[in-house]
């Protein structure tokens, strides 16, 4: 009965539904708070099918979490391997840019890395080893070879945490931001305005080269 229902829904549009409530979810309440029941409701599916095609509970959230990174980490590896880009600087600038940008299209990120990264456990060890870890270690392979790269002499994980509160605290804080100023975080404008700023804020002044390098979409 449940094959036969997912057959009928649409079995890859299905999936990806459940994989957005189930982020939101998690994301919202945490892994214990959110109820895999919860999440069919959300999507408006018969609770069989989260079993059906995720297995368990933890299978759906790795799965949730792989979406919530989907495209970052391939970001960074194309950027680092593009021999179009000049410079260490304009490569950690477009690096930084497209963060900011993934982070604004995916704010759910943010949410989540607060979530888990705060408490030891299994799945915050799960989540550093398969997605954080591999970016911090490309990042500080740029930065140790970069030449007078960074404003100050200061070591890779700080640059690597400065990096994640600069970039998705405005995006985490939302509704703050917009009360507190009046302004709309995830208007294009605004994305593109804080990703240059935060290129700036970590790397110092752009060369002349450097800057209609970094594009205005993050994409």
């Amino acid at each position: 009965m449940v094959r036969a229902a997912a057959a009928a829904s649409g079995s890859g549009e299905t999936r990806e539904q459940i994989l957005r409530a189930a982020l939101q979810a998690f994301t919202e309440k945490g892994y214990d708070g959110a109820s895999t029941r919860e999440i069919a409701t959300r999507v408006g599916v018969n609770h069989g099918l989260i079993p059906y095609y995720f297995g368990t509970k933890l299978k759906l959230w790795q799965a949730a979490v792989d979406r919530a990174f989907g495209g970052l980490g391939a970001g960074v590896e194309a950027i680092l391997a593009d021999p179009s880009i000049g410079s260490d600087r304009e490569r950690a600038a477009r690096i930084i840019h497209a963060h900011v940008h993934f982070v604004a299209r995916r704010p759910e990120f943010v949410r989540l890395m607060h979530e888990e990264g705060k408490r030891r456990g299994p799945r915050m060890r799960w989540i550093v080893d398969r997605h954080v870890k591999p970016l911090y270690e490309a990042i500080t392979a740029l930065l140790e070879r970069g030449s007078r790269l960074l404003t100050m002499d200061v070591a890779p994980v700080h640059f690597f945490y400065v990096l994640a509160g600069a970039t998705g605290l405005i995006f985490h804080q939302a509704e703050e931001c917009k009360r507190v100023s009046g302004v709309d975080p995830f208007d294009p404008r605004v994305v593109e305005e804080h990703a240059r700023f935060v290129v700036a804020l970590l790397l110092g002044p752009a060369d002349a080269q450097d800057e209609p390098s970094l594009g205005g979409s993050g994409e």
